[in-house]
């Protein structure tokens, strides 16, 4: 397996990771026998890239990722992330940053893993109400104690970012990035690669939609949250099926698969770049595995361009509630 290095702090990791958000939440329902199995092949692939967050599943993905490495711990390189905070029940509480609370769901992360140290902890989203300088504070203490390693920032703006980073060395952004979002690419990629911080680029699939296995917006279940997506919902469904048509059959002239062309699509922004498409089947782990296999020649990233041109897709990447959480 390539290996890709994340920032200049020693943070090296598999060139393609495992998203395990959707074995406990959004969509649909979780089966968590194939899903610790999918991690185990995962990890026999040299996939040992594992990204979770303590709000996946109320709690429930940490758990099950950490008894799925119980045994192989020293294969993994392990991220969570902490920011979002919900009550038991799922309801909403804010996105919190307080040092105090910073700390508090450090240490129940270790627990639910059952490890003794994160190697990747992330500030899932940045709380607006508390200075971004105190929040990194606490998570540079946390570095300092042992129970972190590595350090990165999700859905942040670029001055963020430069703050944070002052504070204690950012070794990973993670941002969605896909041949359906692109928006860092305007400001945000510059200022990294300027810092020298890498890219984890989740959902590089546009949430499923670039895997051509969705035709139609019955083909989600009642508890998939993609339901009310604003790219999966009225004529914006229609538009964006169009772009996922052009890229199937660019796709089948080059013979691979629609989701194997856009992962090395985003593989292929540069060796500063990870991404880490979400599965809960072995038999799509195994085929995100092989794009990388697929070379994608200038004429081929040229085709790519032309049919699905950046700003292409129709539809927020969120609801307006959870885009209020990005860019922050």
């Amino acid at each position: 397996m390539e290996q890709r290095a994340l920032g200049s702090q020693g943070l090296v990791v598999a060139a393609l990771g495992l998203g395990c958000m959707g074995m406990s939440q959004s969509y649909g329902p979780g089966d968590d026998q194939e899903s610790v199995a999918t991690i185990h092949r995962a990890l026999d692939l040299g996939m040992t890239f594992l990204d979770t967050a303590d709000v996946y599943g109320l709690t429930a993905n940490e758990r099950l990722v950490g008894r799925a490495i119980a045994g192989r711990r020293d294969e993994v390189v392990l991220a969570t992330k902490f920011g979002n905070q919900r009550r038991p029940d799922g309801s909403w509480v804010r996105v919190n940053g307080e040092p105090d609370y910073v700390r508090q769901a450090c240490d129940a992360s270790l627990e639910r893993l059952g490890v003794d140290h994160i190697d990747l902890y992330y500030q899932h989203r940045v709380d607006r109400t508390v200075p971004v300088e105190e929040t990194w504070g606490v998570l540079a203490e946390l570095v300092q104690a042992g129970k972190v390693r590595y350090l990165g920032i999700s859905e942040a703006a670029p001055e963020t970012v430069r703050r944070a980073h002052a504070v204690h060395p950012i070794s990973a952004g993670q941002y969605e990035w896909s041949l359906f979002t692109r928006d860092l690419e305007d400001e945000l990629l510059g200022t990294l690669r300027q810092l020298g911080i890498g890219v984890v680029a989740y959902s590089p699939l546009g949430r499923g939609f670039l895997s051509g296995r969705i035709t139609s917006p019955d083909d989600f279940g009642e508890d998939d949250f993609r339901r009310g997506h604003p790219r999966f919902t009225g004529e914006n469904f229609a538009r964006n099926l169009e772009l996922v048509e052009r890229v199937r059959q660019l796709a089948a002239a080059k013979g691979v698969t629609p989701s194997q062309l856009a992962i090395a699509w985003v593989l292929s922004r540069g060796d500063d770049v990870v991404p880490i498409p979400g599965t809960k089947r072995r038999s799509y782990l195994e085929e995100n595995a092989g794009a990388l296999e697929v070379e994608l020649t200038a004429d081929d990233l040229a085709a790519i361009e032309e049919v699905t041109p950046r700003g292409s897709v129709a539809g927020e990447r969120y609801t307006p509630e959870h885009m209020a959480n990005v860019d922050a």
